[in-house]
């Protein structure tokens, strides 16, 4: 082998190494998409700019052509990048949405429809809710916990979808005791008009404050299908429980959102 082979062989290991495939269980072109990915959604690579080349993205991560075309068809099925031919693949328009939970806390004012409808569309989103389940159910042993309840005992299940743009982008599962619900609204297979803020709020349980728990999951296959998830995109999943006056939980839910197309803002 001469110098130049064994310089070249050398750049190839570094690259390899600043890609961290020798430590991961990730294909290559997966953790060349990931680190695109993140570029993108940070706005290292803003809207209509130009990806590095492939002949740059070889040479940067020690990878064959064929894996750096894998990587940009994967960052194209989730809507980040399209190709031109001759030209590149350039950055798409974002299509992820910024939400803010505190400014659908409160339940909607009378004839209003649900808060988080409503700040969607405020953001110029096409947003809409399908319901998909109601019944008495036992919870998760999380939600269970925070709801007090022992072992074998029910709550009441409001699940839906709630989705930006014709695209779902939250699968939402909220629990409530059947104390309160049952002989209610929210035991009915139907829509509750303003949400079922409102409808607790005028039977005397407003929202007093909230608490969230956040982590990243990789979602089961149920919320793949659910959301429409492309690839091996994580999910953003957050476990909330609403108190009422006298700190009575009142509900309990967890939401479980589509990364690429969603982003929650908090402030304190």
């Amino acid at each position: 082998m001469t110098d130049q082979d064994d310089a070249k062989a050398q750049a190839k290991a570094e690259a390899l190494e600043r890609l961290g495939a020798n430590e991961s269980s990730w294909a290559q072109h997966e953790l060349v998409a990931n680190y695109l990915r993140y570029g993108i959604l940070t706005g290292d690579y803003p809207p209509g700019s130009k990806l590095p080349s492939t002949p740059k993205l070889v040479e940067l991560y020690g990878v064959a052509p064929q894996t750096i075309k894998n990587a940009n068809d994967m960052l194209a099925d989730e809507g980040l990048v399209r190709s031109q031919r001759g030209s590149g693949i350039f950055v798409q328009p974002h299509r992820q949405q910024t939400l803010v939970p505190a400014k659908y806390k409160q339940p909607a004012e009378p004839g209003e429809t649900y808060r988080w409808l409503d700040e969607a569309g405020k953001q110029g989103a096409q947003a809409a809710s399908t319901l998909l389940d109601v019944e008495e159910v036992e919870p998760p042993a999380d939600v269970a916990e925070a709801l007090g309840l022992a072992k074998e005992e029910v709550a009441v299940l409001r699940a839906q979808v709630l989705s930006i743009n014709g695209e779902p982008a939250e699968l939402v599962r909220s629990y409530y005791p059947v104390a309160i619900a049952r002989g209610t609204q929210i035991t009915e297979m139907k829509k509750i008009k303003g949400g079922t803020p409102r409808l607790l709020a005028d039977m005397g349980y407003p929202p007093v404050r909230c608490v969230d728990k956040l982590m990243a999951i990789l979602p089961t296959p149920e919320q793949v299908k659910a959301l429409r998830m492309p690839g091996k995109l994580p999910a953003l999943r957050t476990l909330r429980v609403v108190y009422s006056n006298d700190d009575r939980i009142i509900e309990v839910t967890e939401m479980v959102k589509a990364s690429h197309l969603y982003a929650v803002e908090y402030e304190f």
